[in-house]
């Protein structure tokens, strides 16, 4: 009898798989940090005797290579990947035996990148098939992030490959993507909920649509890219070296103020409302129950150091272990406990005031000096905008903080956490906030002016 069991990692919107039968199993794209990996074997207790890849990923670090030589796995690796480490090349119809009678069968599903590989697992017949970055809950692979100019043959080529999979496999075989759970590798907005290769087929627009019109869509729908992936596909492809998770040094006060004085980044990991209350001047705020490392990765010049302020040092550890997962290894410092023994003596905490958008439509009324800063992305803009607000995306705004005019700036996002981030960008930079924190609903019913084009 099989077994598969999911490993969620909200915090990238992605998922790693184990799977296997009495004695053996397979992991499928494991996350960095290995350790949960083997922990959740040896609890099943079950030998991992492969670690599969579906392709060299973009949005995040593999713990493929260093899980391999832990265990010993055979390391399978789509044969077109460009790598620099031995593994077991995989070609499309190669077969690994799992366990008794639990075989891997690969599939060649190019689109998300060239050599995309997807797996079924067969327990004489198909019992799951697991799609990487090809076949997504209710969407796909976005096929822009290997080269501008392949977008458009990978496009069609993720079209040809979704129907490929379709006419492979039973309806009622189960679909357990990679992608697409809130990662930014997703062509369009993805579902979280697992469904089978029937539910996609009547509900995907890869199935239901013609290929001119599916690469039409889907190529008008792209957004931004996060600026650290550009790191990502060398580093898996070079071979990732083993993390280190022990505690990072203590941060003292001083030692705080000579790494912000020489332009190193700090974070104060805590909620929103308590960074507004009271932080240490210079400092940006990253909620560390967000997406803290795509958040973080995509705004920080990529080597910059970073020291990690938190509340306790299981918010410092489980940010740290978040953040090697894109590459951000090893923080140059950390500090816990009461803010105030973060600053140096004498110093202050600085702080900024919160509300929501009936404050400012109040402040609108009142004829104060506004400046209404929008962070949003550009597709959630798309949707509606406050009259005369600026646009500058969160991930943009560091490096155009320039561009934001004079005055109050009450900054929004759709929820508020963005806008804490961004208004720390700017409260660092000596700018007046005042971060919205309140939902991007409420806005139309506050009497401001919304904008639909």
């Amino acid at each position: 009898m099989f077994f598969v069991d999911t490993l969620e990692f909200e915090g990238l919107g992605n998922r790693s798989y184990l799977a296997g039968g009495r004695r053996a199993a397979v992991v499928v794209d494991p996350p960095r940090d290995v350790d949960q990996v083997i922990a959740l074997a040896a609890r099943r207790g079950v030998r991992i005797a492969y670690v599969a890849e579906t392709h060299v990923h973009n949005d995040y670090v593999t713990g493929g290579l260093e899980l391999a030589r832990l265990t010993g796995a055979r390391y399978l690796v789509p044969v077109g990947a460009h790598v620099s480490f031995p593994r077991t090349p995989v070609a499309d119809g190669d077969m690994s035996e799992v366990d008794e009678d639990l075989v891997l069968r690969a599939i060649a599903t190019p689109g998300h990148t060239p050599h995309h590989t997807s797996y079924v697992l067969e327990e004489g017949h198909a019992v799951a098939a697991f799609t990487g970055g090809s076949l997504l809950t209710g969407s796909v692979g976005r096929p822009d992030l290997v080269d501008p100019r392949l977008t458009e043959h990978l496009a069609r080529a993720q079209h040809a490959s979704v129907h490929r999979l379709a006419a492979t496999l039973d309806d009622e075989v189960p679909v357990l993507p990679t992608h697409g759970f809130g990662s930014f590798c997703s062509s369009s907005q993805a579902g979280g909920d697992a469904r089978t290769i029937g539910q996609e087929r009547a509900g995907n627009d890869a199935f239901t649509l013609d290929v001119d019109t599916f690469v039409k869509r889907i190529l008008a729908g792209l957004e931004g890219v996060p600026a650290y992936y550009a790191h990502m596909g060398p580093a898996n492809g070079a071979g990732p070296a083993p993390v280190d998770l022990t505690p990072p040094e203590p941060a003292d006060a001083a030692q705080i103020a000579e790494r912000l004085a020489a332009g190193e980044w700090v974070v104060d990991l805590r909620n929103r409302v308590a960074f507004a209350d009271g932080h240490v001047a210079g400092s940006f705020n990253f909620e560390g129950t967000g997406k803290l490392a795509t958040c973080l990765a995509w705004l920080i010049p990529w080597g910059k150091p970073v020291t990690l302020l938190g509340d306790t040092p299981a918010q410092i550890a489980d940010a740290q272990r978040e953040l090697t997962r894109v590459g951000i290894d090893r923080p140059a410092a950390a500090a816990t406990g009461d803010p105030a023994t973060w600053a140096r003596q004498g110093e202050q905490l600085t702080s900024f005031p919160r509300a929501g958008f009936a404050d400012l439509a109040a402040a609108r009324e009142r004829g104060e000096d506004v400046v209404v800063l929008d962070v949003r992305r550009d597709s959630e803009r798309a949707n509606g905008f406050v009259e005369s607000s600026v646009h500058i995306p969160l991930h943009e705004l560091h490096g155009r903080t320039g561009e934001v005019p004079d005055g109050t700036v009450w900054v929004h996002c759709a929820g508020g956490m963005r806008a804490a981030t961004a208004a720390s960008l700017l409260d660092a930079t000596g700018r007046t906030v005042i971060a919205i924190d309140d939902g991007f609903e409420a806005a139309a019913d506050t009497g401001l002016g919304i904008t639909r084009p």
